[in-house]
């Protein structure tokens, strides 16, 4: 199996995973050739029950097709539904860069599916490790509790995105914001979400953006998702792409101050502190560095 690092290094280098329902070719056509760094073709929501051994079928044409650069990831049903493994077996043979777990728990889901992947993969000839999960660990109100069972749970678990459309009818809410801003409950998961994806090693995911229209909006969330540590975003439609992987990449002052630290400590490679323009560096802010321009 790959190096747990290497999975959560992988998925941080993605900015946006954009959704496509899995019963739709002509949308997954439309969304290929856009710009999505992923594109998570989906089994659960968007895909009504009568019409989900069908997707199936799609999808895995759809994966068989590889129209572009994008990872394809593929949403399974939860594992409730008892559908997750007849999801799996059927798509597994597109050989998916990952799977996207709904409603996840905790790290014995990630588990569950991992032992299934390993059957499967070996069924494909595939190279056994090689598929990766993501969870969408805040959908219900329990799975709060869950999250920080995720670190080392498995080294294919490559990131965490949080999620608010089936946490508020979890929790019975009557409304998750207003006035662009969560309400409390969200923030909670939110952040709850992010530290437990830094725990864990793996790249935490900001949730979808439901203002379909409001462009400003979705560019000042993302902005302060990628401010608070986030290093990707999930996508509900395509003319989200550009504006989110523009707001996820450092600005021009940025860059010169990540190169800037790298420089000074290369120059000074013993060094546990620098002074650099009247202000104190040191390793963390080597790492955070290096994480902005991508060479760690």
């Amino acid at each position: 199996m790959p190096p747990h690092g290497d999975a959560a290094q992988e998925a941080g280098l993605m900015r946006s995973m954009l959704f496509v329902p899995g019963d739709s070719l002509r949308k997954f056509e439309k969304a290929s050739e856009g710009k999505a760094d992923a594109l998570i073709i989906d089994l659960e929501d968007s895909v009504v029950a009568d019409k989900k051994p069908e997707a199936r079928s799609l999808t895995l044409a759809m994966l068989e097709s590889r129209p572009g650069p994008h990872q394809l990831y593929v949403r399974v049903n939860a594992l409730d539904t008892g559908m997750t493994l007849a999801d799996l077996a059927a798509v597994m043979p597109g050989r998916p860069d990952g799977i996207v777990l709904p409603k996840a728990q905790g790290g014995d889901d990630v588990r569950q599916v991992a032992a299934w992947l390993e059957a499967l993969e070996a069924a494909a000839g595939m190279t056994v490790g090689a598929t990766r999960i993501v969870c969408v660990a805040t959908e219900t109100a329990s799975s709060i509790f869950g999250l920080g069972s995720y670190k080392g749970c498995s080294p294919r678990l490559a990131g965490l995105m949080w999620g608010a459309e089936d946490l508020s009818a979890s929790l019975g809410a009557t409304e998750k914001a207003s006035g662009g801003v969560f309400h409390s409950p969200y923030r909670l998961a939110r952040d709850l979400c992010l530290m437990a994806a830094a725990a864990a090693e793996v790249a935490p995911i900001d949730t979808v953006y439901t203002d379909i229209d409001n462009l400003a909006g979705l560019e000042q969330e993302t902005r302060a998702a990628r401010r608070d540590g986030f290093s990707a975003k999930a996508l509900i439609h395509p003319k989200h792409v550009d504006i989110v992987n523009a707001a996820f990449e450092p600005t021009d002052a940025e860059r010169i101050w990540a190169e800037k630290v790298i420089a000074a400590f290369a120059s000074n490679p013993n060094a546990g502190t620098l002074r650099l323009d009247g202000q104190m560096i040191d390793k963390p802010h080597l790492r955070a560095a290096q994480k902005m321009l991508g060479r760690s």
